[in-house]
């Protein structure tokens, strides 16, 4: 099994010390979306897809109160279709894409992979094909889901993954993969572990913004912090989960490489990482 880190899509606001914290007040700051192509033995599965071609086409879709915020910078090259071409895939290669959760930021390239089976947490979806009002903002499902997905819907039945709930999704893989509900930013978040080799890969979706936060004691830039209180649909879940994934952390880091979808820095490690165990 290959793992490619990949930045599908990126954000710009002013503010580098309050979004990165470091850098000046007044700098653009660094935000990513980490999503992670793997290879198995029946094709490729894609954790999250960041920004689609037509978010890249058509910027004005994602909404006017996002762009003034987060100022998103959608591109053609950067999206995962084309950064898996590159790799010498197709987009019938993907077979199985796993969403953390649905929110325009990480399901904007579904349209680009008609063909594969979208694996998704029951909560996640029920929340995203009949949004309240107040989450319907986070879901742009008349443009990311118009091609009728192949949805694969998922729920916990018993299983446990270092002491949380966790459902394996795709038993015919040559790895596991499995879904770890982390219910606090939406309805139905969940992070995804991967098996990789010795070690596990967690993918912890938006349940953090930045390394910080998963130091003891935690910290989050102030631009951060405020966002995440902003867009979460359970506070107390969110921050719940958070202290369970600092634990995790600091009682299992030598079996668990977890990391979150926007922070820079993570994604830069991780790239390192695969890019040793490739020239190994």
């Amino acid at each position: 099994m290959r793992v490619h880190h990949l930045n599908c899509g990126s954000f710009c606001p002013h503010g580098r010390r309050l979004v990165n914290g470091k850098g000046g007040w007044f700098e653009r700051a660094s935000i990513v979306c980490h999503c992670l192509a793997i290879e198995t033995g029946d094709g490729i599965v894609l954790v999250d897809t960041g920004f689609g071609m037509e978010d890249a086409r058509n910027p004005g879709q994602l909404g006017t109160a996002f762009r003034l915020m987060m100022e998103p910078k959608p591109k053609a090259e950067t999206t995962a279709l084309k950064q898996l071409e590159a790799l010498g895939f197709e987009a019938g290669d993907i077979k199985h894409i796993v969403a953390t959760h649905l929110d325009l930021d990480h399901a904007g390239g579904l349209p680009d992979f008609p063909e594969a089976e979208v694996h998704v947490f029951a909560p996640e979806l029920a929340a995203a094909l009949h949004p309240t009002l107040r989450e319907r903002t986070r879901y742009i499902g008349g443009t990311h889901w118009k091609h009728n997905p192949r949805w694969v819907e998922h729920t916990t039945g018993g299983d446990e993954w270092f002491g949380f709930e966790s459902v394996r999704i795709l038993p015919g893989l040559d790895t596991d993969v499995l879904l770890v509900p982390l219910i606090g930013h939406s309805l139905g978040h969940t992070g995804v572990a991967i098996r990789n080799g010795e070690e596990w890969l967690m993918h912890c979706g938006d349940s953090f913004f930045h390394h910080w936060e998963m130091t003891t004691p935690p910290k989050c830039p102030p631009m951060l912090a405020f966002f995440q209180r902003l867009t979460a649909s359970d506070g107390a879940a969110r921050k719940s989960n958070q202290e369970r994934l600092r634990e995790l952390i600091r009682t299992r880091g030598n079996e668990v490489t977890a990391f979150c979808s926007h922070d820079p820095h993570q994604l830069e490690l991780a790239q390192a990482r695969a890019a040793q165990a490739a020239a190994a």
